[in-house]
């Protein structure tokens, strides 16, 4: 009992820093939130199992940066978080007093941490007692744990359930052995010897590389007395010495004066030469005004040219359908003609027929007016017959109208085939001429020809980005997997592929300044952060589906690219499917959480908007962009233009013989007229008449032929009407073609001078890029060597200055008289002569004495200093080794002392239930051993390991080998979980005494987790004790 009051008295003065004073838990494993106050010495918890006891410890050991697995309670951080929760939250409140404190004029008295744990990441962050960040750096934390040596991994200093088994109970003495420090204090020791050794090795070779040098001074010494007898003669080289060093000094005057005046002459050519960088720039802006001017211009003549020869083929057309009807009118003139006179004829047969009556009725007796009637029955049947074979022509006549009416319809259609076939056979040589533009240069695919424009403006103006912008977007992507999926990724991505991106506002204004200059007004720009790294996105927030997502099929190298497409087009929530009906599948009936849309590679796209199903129809269909290699594309269009080629060829074929159909049709409809007319007049003339009728018929025919020569009047009326509406048609046309010809002339001329002016401002940018060139590679470097060269000579003079002002101070010189204006040559000349003379009277010695003095005081110098930092050096080396020397014989001594101090507090512990042990420690293996005698194996020599011992008495004696770790390492607090399983109750009570007397002798923080009852603990001021609440069912 006095040696308990002792320890209360001696431990009553300890520091309390390092302590826990509070921890609370959000939604961390078993809490929701949980909240405990911990006394600064003995601290007792206690719970029925499940109640969360031993997650307190867990949350310690993740507070103070264990990683999950150290833990032993999970693989990764996120699976503390309590089921059902976001993120969970562990904050842990220090006492940071005392003279032990760390860093206490940054954190107070209070030092707190705080880990929030989510399901992505994990943070700590280290706050003051106010409340305020400070740090969240992991190296901050590692040294908060090194200073107060917390740590947690160390099962003398947090001791869980799984560490007591696997640190204790699993038998390996080289875990054991960690726990004692030592290894680490000898190998930490023995490096330091090692770097003293190479250091003292060093120090040896540093002197021997003065003795050289003493060896030249002493020889030295003896030159400069031998010499002191010409000190008269050196005092005159001295002299001109001094002059010597002035006269550097005059000499760098005289060129920096001259250097003064070339400066000025060159900063005169600036102006010059800018003058004609400006003249040339306002020669090329009015050039360049000049050819978009020009562009426009021919741009427009090429749309007259184009309306040109549309009219112009419609006068032709016009011509020949002119010809046609002229042909027609003078075909019909003649077959009216024809008609007429086959009339008149009819009507003379008619006359001659009725004389012929006449005269056969005066001679005819009564048979023959028998048989005349018998004739004119018979001719009565033949009329009938040719009205029936009239009625026959008539309808092949209209037969015939209407299969070349037909013929000329199916020429119509033929003609519009054509024309739809020759516009789509332009746009696939169109298309072909893109892919090869395309395959020279791929960025040309996604803006044409003004992108490298823009990209070319960019690279001007790259100075005025504060980073580089990224595009065209689609010139960073790449197909996976083949060009399986590149229409429907072009479908999705639309325009974006046109698209750059830029980091901030000011580079957004800045490219649209650089796309209005390179004429690419409409340019889609897009701001994103090019600091953020990579997203990642978790794989329950993208569709779970076996089809392949958009970003599943795209590579790119720059991770912002890939950014934006996942931010701005939610590319991994859009699907590709390979048919109509594999989409309709993922995008309607599944109901997939996370879809965004679905792409089919034959163009269609589905989406859903709540209940609203919506498929768009696919769009025409173009070469995609995104392929690796243009050339099939190329070759399956250019076998589509010739099977367009083909089908025009064979429309036109046809048209041709739908026309020669038509022509041959034209003499048959005109044969069919002629012989219906020549029928109808002949039944109208036939015999059978009588002489009245043929008299009235005749009547008739005279009417007719009057009616049929007054429209034949108007035919030929007609006919030269169309001879001279095709006369003017012709007329026009060649008109038309001659003054076509002069807007022809106009297009060329106006195509010269755009070649031209192209050419002007080819030149003009040349000359203006050569005297930008002769400004920066020529003027301004000149400038700047000039300048660097005055600043030189400056520097220069300063140096001399100095330099002679060491030698001597100017107004000696200045007292001797003005300068005689000589030059560094002619002194160093006299200087020679004086120095040869020297030689002459003193051939033995080659040196002057004031260079011996010079270089004996330099080497005394520099030797005198090296002695120095030498000495110093070799008094630090010598402190050192003594100190390591020091601490390696207490270290020898204190393992065999601590090998005892641990026997001897492990036997202390056992003794109390009548146990004995032993403890044996291999430095050279790394190993501890425990050893453990029970009372009934007395009279037996042998012993037993703990292994070998009942569960009560292996805890029991677990835990004095603990206690006894403990008095050798030092920590402000320790925690122990479950210590007091296997035990019965006699054996607990006494773990329990002995564990409450180490906590209160030993003064640390201490805090014990058990299931059991602790009623049986002594009260005291100085224990705290905690009851967990039941967990829930």
């Amino acid at each position: 009992m006095d040696k308990s009051n002792h320890g209360d008295r001696g431990n009553s003065q300890r520091s309390s820093s390092g302590a826990i004073l509070k921890i609370r838990l959000e939604n961390f494993m078993c809490h929701s939130n949980l909240e405990i106050e911990f006394g600064e010495w003995v601290n007792f918890i206690t719970g029925q199992n499940g109640s969360g006891k031993s997650a307190i410890l867990t949350a310690l050991c993740v507070a103070f940066g264990c990683r999950a697995k150290g833990t032993q309670r999970a693989s990764t951080l996120k699976d503390f978080i309590k089921t059902g929760c976001s993120d969970a939250l562990v904050h842990v409140e220090m006492n940071n007093g005392g003279d032990d404190a760390f860093k206490p004029n940054v954190y107070g008295d209070t030092l707190v941490i705080e880990r929030r744990i989510s399901h992505s990441t994990s943070s700590t962050v280290l706050k003051d007692s106010q409340g305020r960040k400070i740090s969240n750096r992991k190296e901050e934390l590692r040294e908060l744990v090194e200073h107060y040596n917390i740590d947690v991994e160390n099962p003398c200093v947090i001791m869980s359930q799984d560490k007591s088994r696997e640190f204790l109970h699993s038998g390996n003495d080289k875990d054991k052995f960690k726990a004692t420090l030592l290894q680490q204090v000898d190998d930490l020791l023995l490096g330091v010897d090692t770097k003293l050794k190479a250091a003292s090795s060093l120090m040896d070779e540093l002197e021997e590389t003065i003795k050289p040098v003493e060896k030249e001074i002493t020889e030295l010494l003896g030159k400069i007395k031998t010499m002191e007898k010409f000190e008269e003669i050196y005092q005159q080289v001295v002299l001109l010495k001094k002059k010597l060093a002035w006269s550097w000094v005059y000499d760098v005057d005289r060129e920096l004066k001259e250097q003064s005046e070339k400066l000025v002459k060159l900063r005169e050519r600036v102006p010059t030469c800018q003058d004609k960088i400006d003249q040339k720039l306002g020669e090329v802006e009015s050039l360049r005004e000049k050819l978009t001017n020009k562009k426009a211009q021919v741009t427009c003549l090429m749309d007259e040219s184009t309306a040109v020869k549309r009219e112009i083929e419609c006068l032709r057309q016009s011509v020949k359908t002119a010809t046609r009807e002229k042909v027609a009118l003078e075909e019909d003139h003649r077959h009216k003609c024809n008609n007429i006179q086959k009339i008149k004829d009819r009507a003379v047969r008619l006359e001659r027929q009725i004389k012929d009556i006449d005269e056969m009725t005066i001679r005819s007796t009564q048979a023959e007016q028998s048989e005349i009637e018998e004739n004119l029955s018979q001719l009565k049947l033949e009329v009938e017959k040719a009205k029936a074979l009239l009625f026959s022509l008539k309808e092949e006549e209209k037969m015939v109208t209407e299969k070349a009416s037909v013929i000329g319809k199916e020429i119509a259609l033929i003609e519009d085939k054509i024309r739809d076939r020759e516009k789509k056979q332009r746009s696939i040589n169109t298309h072909i001429n893109d892919l090869k533009k395309h395959q020279t240069n791929k960025v040309t695919a996604f803006g044409g020809d003004r992108v490298i424009t823009l990209l070319r403006a960019i690279e001007r103006h790259h100075r005025k980005f504060k980073m580089p912008p990224i595009g065209p977007v689609g010139a960073h992507v790449t197909l996976v997997n083949g060009n399986k999926w590149a229409s429907a990724v072009e479908q999705a991505l639309g325009n974006l592929l046109n698209a750059f991106i830029v980091t901030n506002h000011q580079d957004l204004i800045t490219l649209r300044s650089c796309g209005k200059e390179a004429n690419y007004n409409n340019l889609k720009i897009i701001i994103y952060d090019f600091s953020r790294p990579r997203l990642v996105i978790p794989r329950h927030m993208v569709p779970q589906t076996e089809h392949p997502t958009i970003l599943s099929v795209l590579n790119s190298e720059n991770h912002t690219v890939l950014n934006v497409l996942v931010d701005v087009m939610g590319v991994e929530r859009q699907v590709l499917a390979e048919s109509y009906e594999v989409g309709k599948t993922v995008a309607f009936e599944r109901r997939l959480p996370h879809l965004k849309e679905v792409f089919t590679i034959d163009g269609y796209r589905m989406f859903s908007r709540g209940p609203v199903q919506t498929t768009l129809p696919p769009r025409g269909r173009r070469p995609t962009r995104l392929c690796a290699s243009f050339d099939d594309q190329i070759k399956d269009l250019e076998v589509e233009a010739s099977k367009e080629q083909s089908e025009i060829h064979e429309s036109r074929r046809q048209k041709r013989d739908a026309e020669v159909n038509l022509e041959d049709l034209e003499p048959q409809m005109r044969r069919l007229k002629d012989l219906k007319n020549s029928v109808a007049a002949e039944t109208k003339a036939s015999p059978t008449s009588s002489v009245d009728e043929l008299r009235l018929e005749i009547t008739n025919s005279r009417e007719e032929i009057e009616e049929k020569e007054s429209s034949l009047q108007k035919l030929q009326d007609c006919l030269t009407e169309a001879e001279l509406k095709a006369n003017e048609l012709k007329t026009a046309y060649e008109n038309f073609i001659e003054s076509a010809k002069s807007k022809v002339d106009v297009f060329e001329e106006a195509e010269n001078e755009l070649k031209e002016i192209e050419t002007g401002l080819q030149s003009a940018e040349t000359d203006k890029n050569h005297y930008e060139d002769v400004m920066k590679d020529k003027v301004l470097p000149d400038i700047k060597v000039a300048e660097a060269k005055h600043k030189e000579l400056q520097a220069k003079r300063q140096e001399s200055n100095e330099k002679a002002s060491i030698i001597c101070p100017e107004s000696e010189i200045t007292a001797l008289g003005p300068w005689d204006g000589s030059t560094p040559i002619q002194l160093s000349a006299e200087i020679n002569r004086i120095n040869h003379r020297l030689k002459r009277e003193s051939d033995e010695y080659s040196e002057s004495i004031d260079d011996l003095r010079v270089t004996r005081e330099e080497k005394e110098h520099k030797i005198g200093r090296k002695r120095k930092t030498y000495k110093s050096f070799r008094e630090k080396l010598k402190v050192c080794k003594d100190a390591v020397d020091s601490r390696w014989k207490k270290l020898q001594r204190n393992k065999y002392l601590a090998t005892r101090m641990l026997t001897w507090g492990f036997n202390k512990r056992l003794g109390k239930k009548g146990i004995s042990g032993q403890i044996k420690v291999s430095y050279e293996d790394k190993t501890l051993s425990i050893e453990v005698k029970m009372p009934q194996d007395a009279t037996r020599s042998g012993v037993r390991d703990t292994r070998g011992l009942s569960g009560g008495e292996r805890s029991f004696s677990t835990l004095g080998f603990t206690l006894a770790l403990h008095d050798m390492t030092e920590a402000p607090v320790r925690a122990m979980d479950e210590f007091d399983v296997f035990m019965d109750a006699v054996s607990r009570k006494i773990s329990l005494d002995t564990l409450v007397d180490f906590a209160l002798e030993k003064g640390s923080q201490w805090m014990f987790i058990t299931p059991h009852d602790i009623s049986m603990v002594k009260s005291h001021e100085r224990i705290k004790k905690q009851q967990m609440a039941a967990p829930r069912s």
